[in-house]
This record gives C-alpha cells, structure tokens and sequence, in this order.
C-alpha cells in the first residue's frame, strides 16, 4: 500500500513522510464491496483497523434483531476499544459501500504510541468519546420508535452531513433495513416512518442517501 492513504487516517497525521512510508510497509490493506466483512463479532482483536475510504457499521447480533451499534467514516479507527484491551470485537463490521481498510499490526502500534505521544493522547480521547456515544445510544433505545429514527439520522447529518442549499445532505445509501438497525426497530415500522417523513418533506430519500431539508424540522421529533 502507499503511504497517501495513511495520510487519510486523522492519527497518523503526525508522522513525517519516511515513518509513514515505514508504516505502509507493514500494514494489511483491505479492499472491500458493499456488505463485505472486515471482522466478525466475538473474535479476538489482533490488529489496529482503521477506515481509509468509504464507511463502515458496527453490526451487535441480539435475539430479537441486529442493532447497529454506529456508522465509522473516512480517517476514523474501526474496532479500536477491542484492540486497544485485547479482547474479542463487540459486534461485526461490516461495509456500507466499497470501502478500504488499513489494519495496523499490533507491535508496530504500539511502538508509534512511544514515539509520538500526542497519537497516544488522541486515542484516548476518542475511546472516552466513543464509551459516552455508547452510553447514549442505550439511552436513546428507551425511546419511541419515531424518536430512535429521528435520532439516527440526526447522528448521520453529524458524522456523514454536509450543508447544501437544499438542506442537510447524507451521502450514505443506507437500506431501509439499516435506518431500522439504526433505530433499534423493524423494517416494517422503519419503512413506514420514512414513507410518512417522505410525504411531509421532512426526509427526502434519493439515489445516493437522504436529505433533511429542515433539520430544527426533525429534531422537533426528538420529544
């Protein structure tokens, strides 16, 4: 792999052009399709997988229904708690659309937290972050099933948004499936809010993801 794509990863920012030619050297790229897996949930970690290009959901397999437990983006680390203690992946990841995956050996980690203490700093940051996201998400599930699908989306105009005249824009082609994984509900019940939302213009959905026209709008459904 060349070291362009690292420069993609927001952690490996710091490092000059020979360490991050370096890293490239021992890294394990992984070309995936939409719906390919990167890991399965309940295997060890072993590696530092981190996002280069596309997306990418965490997937937590429960008896009564998959729940996506977040959406990971472009630049952010995918599986990194798990890595970071050393125990088995919380759920599956799997690919929402072609997406490339770095995985960075363990050692060679490590050795680049020693080196550079500010990626050490930033990732610790980020895991804090992430076990407060989670406690929200349990919080949001107590919800309506109107607020948890109102709440996902608003979670997306924050990690996959962008500001346009027509709204806010998420290029994320998310099946109904996934908005009710997202929501914690069924296919069913996701399709007919969506179908509600789409009659009102208060989510549009087209080829290529969703707009919000008004998102004050949607978040008024929050309760």
């Amino acid at each position: 792999m060349t070291h362009a794509l690292l420069e993609r990863i927001v952690l490996f920012r710091c490092l000059n052009p020979a360490e991050a030619r370096a890293l490239a050297e021992v890294c394990r790229l992984q070309v995936c399709e939409r719906g390919d897996t990167v890991f399965v949930e309940g295997t060890r970690a072993k590696e530092m997988s981190f996002v280069a290009l596309g997306t990418v959901k965490i997937v937590k397999a429960t008896p009564a229904r998959n729940v996506i437990l977040r959406i990971v983006g472009a630049g952010s680390p995918v599986g990194i708690v798990a890595a970071w203690e050393g125990r088995p992946y919380p759920g599956t990841a799997i690919a929402v659309e072609p997406s490339t995956i770095v995985h960075v050996p363990e050692r060679e980690f490590f050795s680049l937290t020693d080196r550079h203490p500010e990626i050490l700093r930033q990732l610790l940051k980020l895991m804090m972050d992430r076990q407060v996201q989670l406690g929200q998400r349990v919080s949001e599930m107590t919800g309506s099933v109107e607020t948890r699908v109102a709440q996902a989306l608003l979670d997306l105009v924050v990690s996959s948004g962008k500001a346009e005249a027509q709204g806010a824009s998420i290029s994320l082609a998310l099946t109904r499936q996934e908005i009710a994984d997202l929501a914690g509900t069924t296919v069913e019940t996701a399709i007919r809010i969506m179908s509600r939302w789409g009659k009102e213009g208060l989510v549009l959905t087209e080829g290529d993801g969703f707009v919000i026209p008004d998102v004050e709008r949607l978040r008024a459904h929050l309760g």
